[in-house]
């Protein structure tokens, strides 16, 4: 039997990916919200909690883009029910990923011992 390198919480988590990254650039325009976009989707196991991890253009508005979102996470998901095929769509929770500002101030950092 042929394994997948894929499994069915990783083609769910790219799938989410997609669509929510194409929804909150559709919010950010039409709400005013601060520019913010979808960096990683995480699925848990029994695909009840979708984890999405969003970045911000400007580190210090993130905090307000982050709780917007939030408040979009009902409305995203019923317009998911209609996009997606599957028997239940996750609850969406957004998460701040900080990784790209980490990772900024490590190379600012390495900069100046230079």
């Amino acid at each position: 039997m042929p394994s997948h390198s894929f499994t069915r919480s990783d083609r769910l988590s790219a799938e989410l990916r997609r669509l929510v990254g194409t929804m909150v650039h559709d919010a950010v325009r039409e709400h005013g919200l601060p520019s913010m976009s979808v960096s990683d989707v995480e699925c848990t196991k029994d695909f009840d909690v979708a984890t999405v991890y969003v970045t911000a253009l400007l580190p210090d508005q993130a905090k307000d883009g982050v709780k917007a979102l939030k408040e979009l996470a009902k409305e995203f998901r019923m317009e998911l029910s209609k996009a997606m095929r599957v028997r239940r769509v996750p609850e969406l929770r957004f998460k701040y990923d900080d990784s790209v500002d980490r990772g900024e101030r490590i190379e600012a950092l390495l900069r100046l011992e230079k």
